[in-house]
């Protein structure tokens, strides 16, 4: 029996045995997943942990900005406040037709005169952003009086300008073209974007309760829109066409970005639409609105496409000169660019002075070009002094003019450094008097205010040298308190006093 027992028992262990040897990779194996089940199950609730922190602090960053930029605070006023407002600026009778009137009249002295100050003042009396901004209103609200108000009140806004400035630059003396007349005849993508950001900061400011802020007079100055009618004006005066069509639209261009960026904001801001009860006078209105949305607006999207392309031209044509016509001894006194399309090719007319440029200088010029983009088409004409084209007075005198404007420039600069070393702010008649009554035994006083220099030649500190020239020689003069004494009435912090005849 104990022999039986021993043998089932060595049986049961070689069978536990050989069973454990075949399971050999078994609990490895299960210790590796165990191990990988423990590594990979932290790593994805960490990555989890992260990305929710991320999330929280993006919602954060999304309510943060939102409350910044947001336009619903307390200090919005009411949709009907805000058209009432703007309604009430787009009729002209009364006050805003005379003030139209003088806001025109200063302007035109003002580009007469090309001071830029007085037309400033006129941008910022002038009422003729009502009309416009009505226009952009009235097509945001389906508001089909308010745009028929803000037609006629535009059109008879330009009217009165534009015969305001004719009649004043018929009995003006002064008929020479300014440069702040001629800015205003060539439209560029800059007077674009800012009308249209003007026209945005515009209504913003419009929409607010307080208007009295700097936004609504900064506008009228950015967006600049009398002196280009009064240009036009100067254009119907003078009979010259250039004038009156290119600052017409420069005007038209400025009223539509204006009206635009209205029109957006209003919508952004979800003004709630006029409601018609006749369905039918609704749909023949929405149709007219549309249809004078279309005809306004898509003109300017080609005029705006347009100017892009002349910007981006006249820049390709600076650089092209700069670079390539950069000769010692010749310069470019007059450069003029002439953007076209189709047939004709774009132009850029260089007038030179100086060193008159070889043929095949002139054509190494020329062949440069297709190495600037936007002027592989462009034709090259270069005028100098010896052609046949032979330089006229008037683009003599503009050099001349310009060259004498750089030289102002250097003597008003040396002007300047001058008078950092001359004696300034010292009323030494005021002085002497004063001097005698401090200070005993002054007879004469003579006083000098310059620049102590080092020994490396740099300015080091200003110091008043005074020289005292005594009543009587045998008597003592306090140098001491007349030094303390003129420090605190120059103001002057280095104080020397000599005093003549003086025995160490």
């Amino acid at each position: 029996m104990e022999h039986t027992e021993l043998k089932n028992t060595e049986n049961t262990e070689n069978t536990e045995n050989t069973g454990n040897a075949g399971n050999t990779e078994n609990p490895a194996g299960n210790a590796n997943t165990a191990n990988g089940g423990a590594t990979s199950g932290p790593q994805r609730s960490r990555g989890g942990r992260q990305r929710r922190a991320f999330g929280v602090w993006l919602a954060s960053l999304r309510d943060y900005l939102s409350d910044r930029f947001s336009l619903e605070d307390d200090d919005k006023a009411q949709r009907d406040e805000v058209v009432a407002n703007i309604a009430k600026g787009v009729e002209f009778r009364g006050v805003n037709l005379w003030v139209l009137i003088f806001a025109t009249m200063i302007a035109s002295l003002g580009l007469n005169v090309n001071s830029a100050a007085v037309i400033i003042g006129a941008m910022l009396i002038s009422p003729i952003m009502g009309p416009i901004m009505g226009i952009g209103l009235s097509l945001g609200i389906n508001d089909f009086e308010l745009l028929k108000r803000s037609l006629r009140n535009y059109a008879l806004m330009f009217i009165v300008a534009i015969i305001t400035s004719t009649l004043y630059f018929l009995i003006s003396p002064i008929g020479t073209a300014q440069s702040e007349l001629l800015a205003r005849t060539v439209p560029t993508t800059y007077d674009v974007l800012i009308a249209l950001f003007g026209g945005l900061a515009g209504i913003v400011a419009q929409s607010r309760r307080d208007r009295t802020s700097t936004v609504i007079p900064g506008v009228a100055i950015a967006t600049a829109l009398i002196p280009p009618l009064c240009t036009t004006g100067y254009g119907v005066a003078t009979g010259q066409p250039r004038f009156f069509i290119g600052a017409f639209y420069l005007f038209f261009i400025n009223s539509v970005f204006i009206a635009l960026a209205t029109y957006l904001m209003v919508r952004f801001l979800k003004y709630e639409k006029k409601v018609f009860i006749d369905k039918v006078r609704e749909r023949n209105v929405k149709r007219l609105m549309m249809f004078i949305t279309l005809i306004t607006f898509i003109p300017s999207v080609f005029v705006g496409f347009r100017m892009v392309r002349v910007s981006l031209f006249e820049a390709a044509a600076d650089k092209y000169v700069s670079r390539v016509f950069n000769f010692p001894h010749t310069r470019v006194i007059e450069c003029n660019k002439h953007y076209a399309r189709g047939s004709h090719p774009s132009q850029i007319e260089l007038v030179l002075l100086g060193e008159t440029l070889g043929d095949e200088v002139i054509e190494n010029a020329r062949a440069q070009l297709a190495g600037f983009r936007g002027l592989e088409d462009a034709e090259l004409v270069v005028r100098q002094a010896d052609n046949s084209d032979r330089l006229d007075m008037a683009t003599l005198q503009k050099s001349y003019l310009e060259l004498l404007g750089e030289k102002n420039a250097q003597i008003e600069q040396m002007r300047s450094q001058l008078a950092r070393y001359r004696v300034t702010n010292v009323a030494v008649e005021d002085i002497s008097r004063e001097a005698g009554v401090v200070v005993r035994n002054v007879a004469a006083v003579s006083l000098t205010k310059g620049i102590t220099f080092g020994v490396d030649g740099q300015p080091r500190d200003t110091t008043l040298v005074c020289v005292v020239s005594p009543a009587d020689s045998t008597q003592h003069i306090d140098r001491e308190s007349l030094a303390a004494w003129l420090r605190v009435r120059t103001k002057v912090a280095n104080v020397k006093v000599f005093v003549e005849n003086d025995r160490p």
